[in-house]
C-alpha cells in the first residue's frame, strides 16, 4: 500500500468540469463514462491543497509574478527528471501549451508560410495552423509491427518543396504514445536545420513515461538543436492542474525568444495565475513521491487494459503506449465508417471517448481511451465495450 489512495474517487459533477459536469449535453447520453479529454480523476499532490488553501486564506490575490524559487524549482524538476539543463533566462510564460503554439505561430512565421505536423497527432495543432492563416503541411506517422516512427523521406520531400517555417512535434506522442529516441530526433532536428524550419515541441506529457523507455527533451540532444527549438511543458498534465492555466516554454534561442515575448508583450498575454504559480512551484518542490506512486498505477491500468482487449476483444487492436496516459485503439475490424464507430461507442457502449478522426484522417477507426482513472472505472468501461460489441455481433 502505497502513500497515496488513487483508488479514491470523487464526485466531480457539480464542479464545471469539462470532462464530468456536461456528459449528457455533449454527448445525448446521460450514463455515458468519460475517457476522453486529458483530464486525470486524481487528487493532486496534498502539498498543493495545502499550500493553496493557506493562500486563498490570505483574501486578497492582486496581480502575481514568479519567484526565485519557482524557476529554481522547475529547474532542479527538469534536470533531475530528464537530465535536461536549462536556464532561468531560457523561461517564458503562457497560460497553458496550446496557448504557446498559436503564440509561437504568430511570432515565429507569417500568413501563407507552411507548418509541419505528424498525424495522428494532437487536434489543436492543425486548427492552430489554419485559424493562423499558416499553410498545414502533413507528414504522418508510419505504423509498422504495431509501433509508430517518423517517415524522414516524407519530411524531406516535404522541406525540399520549400515554404515550410516551423514544425509542431509532440513528443511524448499524443495519441500513439510513442517516446522518441535521442537518434529519431537527431535525424528530425537534423533536417529541421538544414532546410531553416524551427521545432516546437510540446512536451507536456513527458512525466509519463513507462518502463523501458527514456524520455529525451529535444532541445537536450544538442546545441543545434537546442537553439532551434522553443519547448512547451506545464504542470497541467502531471499533476492534474489544467485548470490553474500556467505553463513553461523554454527557448534558448535569445533571437526566437525575444520575437516570443515581444509577441506576447504586445498583445497583454504576460499576466500570472496567482494560484497557478503557486501550484507548479509545490508540484515540483514536493510532487516527486506522488507521481512516481501515479506511474506505478497508470501502468497497471496500461498492462490492464492491454490484457483485456487480447483476452475478450482480440479483434480490437491496442497500439502499446511508450508514455503518456492515453491507450490508442484500433477498431477498423468493426467495419463501421468514423460516424458509425463514434454513435456505436457513445449510445451503444456508453462511452465518451475522443474520436480517432480529430487527430487527422490517419486516425479514422481508432479511439483514444483516458487510462488516468480509477482501475474500477476502466474495468466498467471495458465491459460496456464489450456487452456492446457481443450484442451488436
Amino acid at each position: 500500500m502505497g502513500l497515496y489512495d488513487f483508488e479514491k474517487k470523487l464526485d466531480r459533477k457539480d464542479t464545471n468540469s469539462v470532462k464530468w459536469s456536461f456528459i449528457g449535453e455533449y454527448t445525448g447520453v446521460k450514463d455515458a463514462l468519460p475517457l476522453w479529454v486529458a483530464d486525470m480523476d486524481f487528487e493532486t499532490v496534498p502539498e498543493i491543497k495545502e499550500e493553496l488553501s493557506r493562500r486563498a486564506e490570505h483574501g486578497i490575490y492582486g496581480y502575481t509574478a514568479r519567484t526565485d524559487s519557482y524557476y529554481r524549482e522547475l529547474i532542479n524538476w527538469l534536470e533531475r527528471r530528464q537530465g535536461f539543463q536549462v536556464k532561468q533566462e531560457w523561461i517564458t510564460h503562457s497560460s497553458g501549451v496550446v496557448n504557446a503554439i498559436y503564440n509561437s505561430i504568430y511570432a515565429l512565421s507569417d500568413e501563407e508560410d507552411g507548418v509541419i505536423i505528424q498525424p495522428p497527432v494532437y487536434h489543436p495543432f492543425a486548427r492552430a495552423v489554419t485559424l493562423t492563416r499558416r499553410k498545414l503541411l502533413l507528414n504522418p506517422l508510419v505504423l509498422k509491427g504495431g509501433r509508430y516512427g517518423m517517415d524522414y523521406e516524407g519530411l524531406e520531400k516535404i522541406l525540399k518543396a520549400g515554404g515550410a517555417r516551423l514544425l509542431i512535434l509532440c513528443s511524448p506522442h499524443n495519441p500513439v504514445g510513442r517516446v522518441f529516441t535521442a537518434e529519431e530526433l537527431a535525424l528530425l532536428g537534423k533536417l529541421c536545420i538544414h532546410y531553416g524550419v524551427t521545432v516546437i515541441s510540446d512536451e507536456i506529457h513527458s512525466d509519463f513515461i513507462y518502463g523501458g523507455h527514456t524520455f529525451v527533451p529535444f532541445a537536450s540532444v544538442s546545441e543545434e538543436l537546442e537553439q532551434n527549438s522553443i519547448i512547451c511543458t506545464a504542470p497541467s498534465k502531471t499533476f492534474n492542474l489544467a485548470g490553474l492555466s500556467t505553463s513553461n516554454i523554454i527557448i534558448p534561442n535569445k533571437a526566437l525568444k525575444s520575437r516570443y515575448d515581444s509577441y506576447c508583450e504586445a498583445r497583454g498575454l504576460k499576466s500570472y495565475n496567482i494560484f497557478g504559480a503557486l501550484a507548479a512551484e509545490t508540484a515540483y518542490r514536493y510532487g516527486e513521491a506522488w507521481l512516481e506512486e501515479l506511474l506505478g498505477y497508470l501502468e497497471e491500468n496500461r498492462n490492464f487494459a492491454v490484457t483485456y482487449f487480447k483476452t475478450y476483444l482480440p479483434e480490437i487492436k491496442v497500439i502499446l503506449p511508450e508514455g503518456t496516459y492515453f491507450l490508442w485503439v484500433d477498431f477498423r475490424n468493426l467495419n463501421y465508417n468514423k460516424e458509425e464507430l463514434e454513435e456505436f461507442l457513445i449510445k451503444d457502449a456508453r462511452l465518451w471517448l475522443n474520436q480517432g478522426y480529430i487527430f487527422g484522417k490517419e486516425g479514422e477507426g481508432y479511439a483514444r481511451i483516458n487510462l488516468a482513472c480509477q482501475k474500477s472505472t476502466l474495468e466498467e468501461a471495458l465491459n460496456r465495450l464489450l456487452k456492446a460489441i457481443r450484442k451488436a455481433a
